[in-house]
This record gives C-alpha cells, sequence and structure tokens, in this order.
C-alpha cells in the first residue's frame, strides 16, 4: 500500500501526479480534473423559481417612478463615457439584501457573483461594492419620495388607513468607537496634527519612492481624517446646548469618526454612541407610514414631527396615535388634539412606582384634562395594548430579523438606511396583503 495516495495528500502533490496514480491503478475512472475551464450556456431566468421572492421585488419596483434616481446620471445616449449601472438593478438588490437581513454592500457584491437570486436580479451587469455603497447614501431623498409613493399605491387599494398609528424608537449602535469621542482641546490638537499629516502626504507626490496612487491614497485619507476632525469641532456646541448643567456642557465630547453620533442608554442599559430611528406604524394592516432619525436619545419631542411626516406623505393624520410614556408631553398633546389627532399615552405617576395620574390639573387645557380622563377608561387601556404589539414588531423586525447595523455615518445615511428597511417592509407588507 505504499504506492497508494494518503487520505489528505501533501500541499506538493501537484494535479497531474494525482491523476498519474489514479490512472495506474487497476480500475479506469473518471478522475475529477477542477483546473479546467468550462464553458456552459447560463439560462439567467431560470436560475429561481417563478415565485421566487426577488421577482416580486423586481415586479414592484418596476411600477415605481424611479424618476429621481435616473436624472442625476451623467451617461447620455450619443454622448461619450461608460453606462451607468440601471438604478432599478441597484434598488432591487439592496431591497432583496435587506429583506435577508444584509447590509453590508461588499456582501452584496459578493453575492451578485456567486448568489442565483442575486445574479438574477444583476441579469448581466457587474456590480462592486463602491457602486451599491454610493447609491444606498446618495439617494435619500428619492427613498424618501419611493416610501411615499408605495403608501399612496397602497391607500389607493385601500391596504392601509390612518385610523390608529402607534411610533416607537429604537437606539441603533452608531459606527462609532466609544473611544473616539474627545473634548474640545484635545479635538483642536488633532486639527493640528491631521492637517500637518495632510502636507506631509502631499508633498509625497515629489517621491519618487512613493507610486501616484499610493500618494493620491494617502492623500485622500489625511483629508477625510481632517474633515472628520473638523466636523465633530462644529457639533460641540450643539452637544453643549444638550447637556443641563455648565459641568457637563464643560465635559462635552464628541466623536472624531462619526460627528453626528451621540452616546445614548441603550435597551440593555448600557451607553453607547447611537442613533434614536423612529418608525410609525398603522395598528391594523402594520405598514410603516413614517420614518426619522435623531441624534437626541430621547422621545419627549419626537411625536409632532412625525405627525407632521404622516400627514406630508399621506394627506391625513392619524384618528389615534399611540406612543409610550417616554413622548408625553404636554404641548405635543395639545398640538396633536388642534390637528385632529387622539394621543393615547401613560400620564406620569405623580410618585416613581405609582400608578399614572389619570386626575385633570388645574392648569391643564382642555385638550390635555380630556387625555388624562381618556387613558383612566378601560377602553383606552384597550386600545394601547395594540402600541406594543405594533411598534415593538417593526423595531425588533429592523434590529434582529432584517439585522439593521450601521456601516454609515452622519443623519442622513442613517435615515437612507432606515428608509430601505421602511421599503422593504412596506413591500414584503404589501405582497401579504394582497394574497
Amino acid at each position: 500500500m505504499s504506492d497508494s495516495l494518503p487520505l489528505f495528500p501533501a500541499e506538493n502533490v501537484t494535479q497531474q501526479e494525482t491523476h498519474a496514480a489514479c490512472a495506474s491503478g487497476a480500475p479506469r475512472l473518471a478522475c475529477a480534473n477542477r483546473s479546467q475551464l468550462l464553458l456552459r450556456p447560463v439560462d439567467l431566468d431560470a436560475l429561481i423559481a417563478a415565485d421566487h421572492v426577488a421577482r416580486g421585488m423586481w415586479r414592484f419596483v418596476e411600477r415605481l417612478d424611479l424618476s429621481a434616481f435616473y436624472s442625476p446620471i451623467k451617461a447620455r445616449e450619443g454622448e461619450p463615457g461608460r453606462a451607468a449601472t440601471d438604478p432599478k438593478i441597484l434598488l432591487t438588490l439592496w431591497l432583496h439584501a435587506t429583506s435577508e437581513g444584509i447590509g453590508s454592500a461588499r456582501e452584496v457584491a459578493r453575492l451578485c457573483e456567486s448568489h442565483d437570486a442575486y445574479r438574477w436580479i444583476c441579469g448581466g451587469v457587474s456590480v462592486n461594492y463602491h457602486t451599491l455603497s454610493d447609491f444606498r447614501v446618495e439617494h435619500r431623498e428619492a427613498l424618501d419620495d419611493l416610501l411615499t409613493q408605495v403608501l399612496a399605491a397602497m391607500m389607493s387599494q385601500g391596504l392601509v388607513t390612518l385610523t390608529r398609528v402607534a411610533q416607537d424608537g429604537t437606539r441603533v449602535r452608531a459606527s462609532a468607537g466609544a473611544a473616539s469621542f474627545r473634548r474640545e482641546p484635545k479635538l483642536k490638537d488633532l486639527v493640528k496634527a491631521a492637517r500637518k499629516q495632510v502636507e506631509h502626504v502631499t508633498s509625497l507626490a515629489d517621491d519618487p519612492t512613493v507610486t501616484t496612487r499610493e500618494a493620491a491614497a494617502k492623500a485622500r485619507a489625511a483629508r477625510e481624517r481632517e474633515a472628520r476632525i473638523e466636523k465633530a469641532l462644529e457639533q460641540l456646541p450643539k452637544v453643549r446646548a444638550a447637556k443641563k448643567n455648565e459641568e457637563e456642557k464643560k465635559e462635552a465630547r464628541a466623536s472624531t469618526t462619526d460627528a453626528e453620533a451621540r452616546v445614548m442608554k441603550m435597551g440593555d442599559g448600557g451607553f453607547r454612541p447611537a442613533y434614536n430611528v423612529q418608525f410609525a406604524t398603522t395598528t391594523h394592516e402594520k405598514v410603516i407610514v413614517g420614518v426619522d432619525v435623531t441624534n437626541v436619545g430621547s422621545d419627549k419631542s419626537q411625536m409632532t414631527p412625525m405627525l407632521e411626516q404622516i400627514q406630508q406623505r399621506c394627506g391625513e393624520r392619524p384618528q389615534e396615535h399611540l406612543v409610550d410614556g417616554g413622548y408625553v408631553k404636554l404641548d405635543e398633546i395639545e398640538k396633536a388634539a388642534g390637528g385632529g389627532t387622539k394621543v393615547y399615552a401613560p400620564p406620569p405617576a405623580k410618585k416613581k412606582g405609582e400608578s399614572p395620574d389619570y386626575e385633570p390639573k388645574p392648569d391643564d387645557t382642555p385638550a390635555v384634562a380630556e387625555w388624562r380622563r381618556r387613558m383612566g377608561t378601560q377602553e383606552a387601556k384597550d386600545i394601547y395594548k395594540e402600541r406594543a404589539a405594533t411598534a415593538e414588531l417593526v423595531n425588533a423586525d429592523a434590529k434582529e430579523h432584517r439585522g439593521m447595523k450601521l456601516r454609515v455615518r452622519g443623519l442622513d445615511k442613517v435615515l437612507a438606511v432606515a428608509l430601505l428597511h421602511a421599503l422593504t417592509f412596506n413591500l414584503l407588507r404589501w405582497a401579504a396583503l394582497t394574497t
């Protein structure tokens, strides 16, 4: 048996030696040869089943007005230049990836080469991760418009009603390290160091030992670092304004990697850099009708902007708005009532640990007094139970099932990611409600 091949041949055993050993044995075998090139005809349309979710995503996207995605494209018929990737392909790729909990542009690009569903969406068009990443963050306004389009279409079919809407916020970990937060003196020192670094790497253009490409990459990285630190300095006044006392204002810090991120208390009780993502969802159909992102850890002033957004998107305000106690602010309840919306939220207790106080106060406005009395009724308590079943479901779907993790930085880019999640969620709900 000394001439037989080991179960795991050594790395220096070549393919030819393996084939020779196979050929020298008594049996005549067809041995594997994985180094050969195969030219195989591929029918892209047959890669996935007729009822595959990717086909459904594509059909939904085809029904939408994508003019906001096409208008910025510089490549035009009859003019020189490389053809741009069809936004319909990029949008469908991101919607399908989001539905599967994939948020990395590099991972989506890899799947476009190895996964049949993504290859079917691409339809033979080569897509790289730079194109995917840029598309996601450069079309925030267009994605916002798409959400309005989807809601309008669903409302026209009677699939969405604004009888009752639940709003809730969820803190999503920012793409910033906890150690990246610096006070003003340190930030000023870092800016000086960054500017010196920019001067140094700029001088590398004349260094014969450094290639042009290397010099350009180093210069770009240095300029980007300088810009991030300067933005952190610009954000410090806003950070200070949110602090309660002078001592906290002196200790105000901003992140050098994501200047707009703020340290917030997370669901597990810890404090980490995060963004506050707000969703408003209809309680009956479970459709998202409002999306917002803030860098304020409190939900205290988030109700009025959301109600205004819902009116802009849908042409009307919800009849009833369900929020938790963190949103309770008397002037916002007053504004909601003035717009024709009843707020369902627990009034604060007289003392911590006690039951909510449903008795109107002497200085309450009629709308606030009516809210307190309303929340003391059994009917209101039963209605309020729908809040957790709706809002918590959407938050859990985004963070746990769809894996909403922020690989982008800045409020606008984080909002683009949140809008993609809302669009994906609504398209899946649209399909469920029409089948």
